[in-house]
Order: structure tokens, then sequence, then C-alpha cells
């Protein structure tokens, strides 16, 4: 449905203060307009593009500090956390993380990117996974982006379970519960 440029604009930002991580191309099959078109309602609304806006998520929501591993062995990029609660990452598929064959991204690099965040969402120096339920839900191809949500689910003195789902755009393609142990070491 076509819509006028004001309220399309408005639709605009709204889509994108609720979904920073929209690509343009998502956006203008969303609003059933050209890319370009999309290009130049953020220009003018002063949105930046999608790189931007994941660095500003990252610097502005990056205040507290993963504890449970050093940040550089997260599978993906942390760009957001609240100990204990939630966290955000996002996974860029490349050619080493496929096979050759066939295009198709390796399943433990997903697994991967969803146990490293259920590890690094706990606010203590020890964690780890006990037990994991996970299922996929399609296959991810080189060049898509992987972006995993995880949330606590329940915690109590040792143990924690963290509930992860992936997405591409709006299509679920992996999900995972966690049974995390942590220690019990005052924090």
């Amino acid at each position: 449905m076509k819509r006028n440029k004001r309220d399309r604009q408005l639709l605009l930002k709204a889509t994108i203060d609720e979904n920073p991580f929209i690509t343009d191309e998502e956006l203008a099959d969303r609003f059933s307009v050209s890319v370009q078109t999309i290009r130049l309602d953020r220009l003018e609304l002063s949105i930046p593009e999608l790189r931007e806006r994941i660095k500003y998520v990252a610097s502005k929501k990056l205040e507290d500090e993963v504890r449970s591993l050093p940040i550089e062995e997260v599978i993906g990029e942390i760009i957001d956390i609240e100990l204990d609660q939630s966290a955000i990452s996002i996974f860029d598929v490349r050619e080493e993380h496929v096979f050759q064959r066939n295009q198709i991204t390796r399943g433990h690099h997903l697994f991967a990117q969803a146990n490293s965040l259920a590890v690094a969402v706990i606010n203590d120096e020890l964690a780890l996974t006990i037990e994991a339920t996970i299922r996929y839900h399609r296959s991810v191809k080189i060049h898509e982006r992987v972006i995993a949500k995880a949330k606590v689910l329940s915690t109590d003195e040792t143990r924690t379970i963290v509930e992860v789902n992936s997405f591409i755009g709006q299509e679920q393609v992996f999900s995972g519960t966690f049974n995390m142990y942590r220690s019990t070491s005052d924090k």
C-alpha cells in the first residue's frame, strides 16, 4: 500500500526506532518503495545509515562490562547487554563460516554465537553451559546478518536459564535454551 511521503517518513522513523538494525532494503520492501526513496527519506529525517546506527547503539549500550568471558571471545559483536537480563549480538556470515559447495553456514557458528551470548549475559566471573536444547529453523547463507537476542528466564544461586533466539530480518533461524552454571562467589 502506497503512503504519502509524510506518513511514510513517520512510519519509517518509528520502524527504525523499534529496530535500528533493519536494512534499507528491508525498509523498501516494507513500504513498497525503492531503496533510493528510503535513503532520501533517511537523509531528510537525519537518520544515519545502518552501520552508523549499529555503532551508536553499541557505544550507548555497552556500558555494562561482560564479566564471564573476554569480549573478544564472544562470537559475533555484542551491541546491547544488560547483565542477568538480556543481550543482543550481530554475526555477519562470511566465506570462512560456510560450506564451500553450497554457501550454507556451518551450524556450529550459529550455536557459538548463541552460546557465547548466553555466557556473556551472566553477571558472574564463571559461567559454563551445562545443557542446551537447540533448534535450527532454516539454513543461513553467506552474507546474511544474524541477530541473536538472549533473555534470562530464571536465576538461582548456581543456575541461570537463558533463552536465545536468532533472526535474519524478521525470520527466526535458530533458537536455544541454555542451562548455565554460575559460581556461588559474591558478585
